[in-house]
C-alpha cells in the first residue's frame, strides 16, 4: 500500500477529530525514528508492524468517562510486563507476549518512557517467531 493511500485513510479515520489527529502524528513519527514499518489502518485502530504488530493507536469510545475528551489509547507489545504510572493496563494474552496500553492525552505524554517502550517493542516484533 503506498503512502499517499495511508495518508486517505488515516485522513477519513480522524475525519473531523483534529485534535486527536495531530496526537497521532506524534505518535507516528516517534515510530518511524525507530525504524521502518507497516502502517495498516483498520475501522477501529492503526497498526504497526515489523515481522509481527508491535503498536497500535485507537480512540476510546466517547462514553469512556475515564478517558480524557481527544485522547488516544496508545498500546504496544512486549516480552515482559511493564509497571510504570503511565501504564494503565498490562495483560498477558500468550504466556511471555504483554500487551501495555497507554494514554495519550497530550503530545507530553509521548515521555521518555514511551520511547524507551516503542522501542522495545519494535526490537520484540522483529524476533518474535524466530
Amino acid at each position: 500500500m503506498t503512502d499517499v493511500m495511508i495518508n486517505k485513510e488515516v485522513e477519513a479515520f480522524f475525519a473531523g477529530k483534529p485534535e486527536t489527529k495531530a496526537l497521532f502524528m506524534a505518535v507516528e513519527r516517534k515510530i518511524r525514528a525507530i525504524g521502518p514499518a507497516i502502517i495498516t489502518v483498520t475501522k477501529t485502530q492503526i497498526s504497526f508492524a515489523t515481522r509481527t504488530q508491535f503498536a497500535w493507536v485507537w480512540m476510546p469510545q466517547p462514553t469512556d468517562r475515564k478517558r480524557p475528551l481527544h485522547s488516544l489509547v496508545l498500546s504496544f507489545g512486549c516480552g515482559r510486563q511493564i509497571v510504570h504510572d503511565q501504564i494503565v493496563e498490562a495483560i498477558e494474552p500468550y504466556p511471555g507476549r504483554w500487551t501495555h496500553h497507554v494514554i495519550i492525552a497530550e503530545e507530553a505524554d509521548l515521555t521518555a518512557a514511551v520511547d524507551a517502550w516503542m522501542r522495545e517493542a519494535y526490537q520484540f516484533s522483529k524476533t518474535r517467531g524466530k
